[in-house]
């Protein structure tokens, strides 16, 4: 590493943003270019399904830092700009316009995309995603009161934008495919308890719901089921699923398995270039298997870890994984990613509005789901790392401590 090497980052969203903090801040001194598709500078993605989309917070505050912030430690922004291709033998990047970048050491932060639905009709305007900026900003102004809004998915960013349709007077119903709300993200027990609470704010829920066709003019009036039902939309917001964005990776030969495929710091298959966030599959030695994570506490962290190691600061990355969702005025926590449950333990009172749901295999805890329970997700934490079995008797009960319940364990 000398004055004169170029890191350059590709992806200019919150992995990218931090990672380019963490390179500065580990005291490389070289020229730090990040290049990011989008015409703003690096911002979080949650905000944009909860406090931008209701109103509640000002887009800027999604922000990472202050414009100047860039200037002033260096970074170069190159804004609306795509990499075209990778040329790991020359070390340089192919951008669309035909410029090329060299770098020294390259880190991929590129993130993922929504998938799209391929129907009928899904050319119609009034059909939205939402996945950045834009998108948000798009939406929240057809958030309009009155307006019928139809949701095609009920995982919880589907969830999260009914939450903020209602809070906006919008009618809303929610179109899911599978026989329940959440059921990729979180237990049944949760997402039927998520699905009477939408239903108490007047949301319309579906389920087993699938989704043929979208009907209208020139813009979408209707969605339309398999068995002929019709859903009047005065506007659609399609949530099922990301996509990571591999293709960069893939067609310079990195390999790539769902994901690009790095070690614990973050480096793939070529030990120039490192890769963060949400295209990453990486190691994860408290889980003990390979993940990809979509999650905020993973664009950051896993950023991080990757930008320090690129300065010269060898920095693994081992986190027990945790997301999150606000939905009307209950929050939702989720540690912990189990492949296989033999046993769940509940505490608290799912009536009263606030219980964890705790995940037991061989008579560990390997995952909870805490409504309106955020205490409950550190001491969780602490439970999946250390392997410790607790009493389900003690643990199900809310009137002894989990410290006490993790101590008693041993």
């Amino acid at each position: 590493m000398s004055r004169t090497d170029t890191y350059v980052v590709v992806g200019a969203g919150q992995a990218g943003g931090r990672a380019a903090e963490a390179i500065r801040g580990a005291g490389f001194s070289g020229r730090l270019v990040v290049v990011g598709a989008e015409r703003v500078r690096p911002y979080e993605r949650p905000p944009l399904s909860k406090q931008v989309l209701t109103g509640a917070a000002a887009p800027d505050t999604a922000f990472l830092r202050a414009p100047d912030y860039y200037d002033e430690h260096g970074i170069e922004l190159m804004l609306n700009q795509r990499v075209e291709a990778i040329d790991r033998g020359s070390a340089r990047l192919t951008l669309a316009g035909g410029e090329t970048l060299a770098y020294d050491k390259l880190l991929l932060a590129t993130g993922s995309r929504v998938r799209r639905l391929a129907l009928p009709g899904s050319e119609l305007a009034g059909i939205h995603y939402l996945r950045d900026l834009d998108d948000s900003l798009t939406i929240a102004k057809a958030l309009r009161a009155g307006a019928r809004v139809v949701i095609v998915g009920g995982g919880y960013i589907g969830l999260e934008v009914a939450a903020a349709a209602r809070k906006r007077g919008c009618a809303v119903t929610v179109l899911e495919a599978g026989d329940g709300l959440m059921r990729r993200q979180v237990a049944e027990e949760v997402g039927d308890w998520y699905a009477d609470l939408h239903r108490r704010h007047g949301v319309e829920i579906v389920t087993g719901a699938n989704v043929e066709a979208f009907e209208g003019g020139s813009r979408v009036q209707a969605v339309r089921l398999a068995d002929g039902t019709a859903y009047p939309a005065d506007l659609a917001v399609v949530g099922v699923g990301i996509l990571p964005n591999v293709e960069l990776a893939a067609d310079a030969g990195l390999e790539v398995d769902d994901g690009i495929v790095v070690d614990a710091c973050g480096r793939t298959s070529d030990p120039a270039i490192f890769a963060a966030g949400d295209v990453t599959r990486h190691p994860n030695p408290i889980l003990g298997r390979r993940v990809r994570l979509e999650s905020w506490q993973n664009a950051q962290n896993q950023a991080v870890a990757a930008g320090r190691t690129m300065a010269g600061e060898e920095t693994p990355y081992a986190q027990v994984p945790w997301f999150w969702s606000d939905q009307y005025d209950v929050n939702l926590q989720m540690v912990g990613l189990p492949d296989r449950v033999d046993r769940l333990v509940r505490r608290g009172d799912p009536e009263g509005g606030a219980f964890t749901l705790f995940y037991l295999k061989d008579g560990r805890i390997v995952g909870a789901n805490a409504v309106n329970s955020a205490k409950d997700i550190a001491p969780t934490r602490k439970f999946i790392e250390t392997g410790a079995k607790p009493d389900p008797d003690m643990l199900s009960d809310p009137e002894t401590s989990l410290k006490k319940v993790l101590k008693a364990a041993g």
